[in-house]
């Protein structure tokens, strides 16, 4: 199985009166390691007891901290989130926190040289210590997953074209694609039209447009699928687009065509839409789809 690594943000989500450990990056290389065995992960915690916490956390899970920065100054992050009618998390996220500061290093270097795969997103970048350190890891002989992942106002242009200028693999969401077309199409907005266009314009190999319960399209050069998939007992959907990136990169690098892609992905979010917060509780809904991909070649 190629080997990912993930850098960004770890940070705990506060929604109802609860923490769960959270943050795009993490969420995506915590399901990673649950169905392949093996991911590293780099970010940044603050000395603190959310650091502790999250230190406890990654041991308990067999989850390597060796990549975890620890900041003397900064704290640990922290994202509030109100959940509107639908269940949808709307975000209030700390800034100036650990992850903001992320430092390049002789063992980030090692790690994401012996990979096969880098996922990284867009807020981590909103300061320039983390920008410069991911955007530092652009351009080596692995594949680069960009997971958009638009928080707030903390985002440019400048982040943007550097995310999709280092992507192969381009992972947004349907209001996400609407602003990448406004800010560099010159044409106006249509989902198929669009999506080619953002392929060819930054040489994109692979792009998937989520669009919530709606469904997701998957685009290559000349190729096209989109899937939807229903889904009973919503309980939250924090994190279902961590889970399907997670799903779509594995199968990404293993050489899927798109309509497996498609379905594994969409199907193993929906079974984490049924869970609260990111993170099941128990492994076996990982269990249960390393079994169907064995099946599934």
């Amino acid at each position: 199985m190629p080997a990912i690594a993930s850098i960004g943000e770890i940070l705990f989500d506060i929604y109802d009166g609860e923490k769960k450990l959270g943050g795009a990056p993490f969420n995506f290389i915590y399901h990673v390691i649950k169905l392949t065995g093996k991911g590293g992960f780099v970010s940044k915690i603050g000395d603190d007891e959310l650091g502790r916490e999250i230190i406890s956390f990654l041991k308990e899970n067999n989850i390597s901290h060796k990549h975890l920065q620890i900041d003397k100054k900064h704290p640990t992050g922290k994202a509030v989130a109100n959940l509107d009618e639908n269940k949808i998390p709307h975000w209030v996220i700390e800034e100036n926190t650990a992850y903001d500061f992320i430092e390049q290093t002789e063992e980030l270097n090692e790690l994401v040289n012996n990979s096969d795969c880098v996922y990284y997103g867009t807020l981590a970048q909103r300061n320039s210590q983390s920008r410069k350190t991911i955007q530092s890891l652009f351009g080596r002989n692995v594949r680069y997953f960009c997971d958009l992942n638009i928080r707030q106002n903390f985002f440019s242009n400048s982040i943007l074209e550097s995310a999709l200028s280092g992507a192969d693999v381009l992972k947004l969401n349907e209001d996400e694609l609407k602003l990448v077309c406004e800010s560099f199409l010159k044409s106006q907005y249509d989902f198929e039209r669009s999506s080619q266009e953002i392929l060819s314009e930054f040489n994109i190999d692979l792009l998937c447009v989520t669009c919530g319960g709606q469904g997701s399209g998957l685009f290559k050069k000349g190729q096209y699928d989109f899937y939807s998939v229903e889904i009973d007992n919503v309980v939250d959907t924090v994190g279902a687009g961590d889970a399907f990136a997670a799903m779509l990169c594995i199968g990404y690098l293993r050489g899927w065509n798109l309509e497996k892609l498609n379905r594994f992905a969409a199907e193993f979010a929906a079974e984490i839409v049924k869970v609260k917060g990111a993170l099941p509780g128990d492994d076996g809904i990982y269990k249960n789809f390393k079994e169907k991909m064995r099946n599934a070649g």
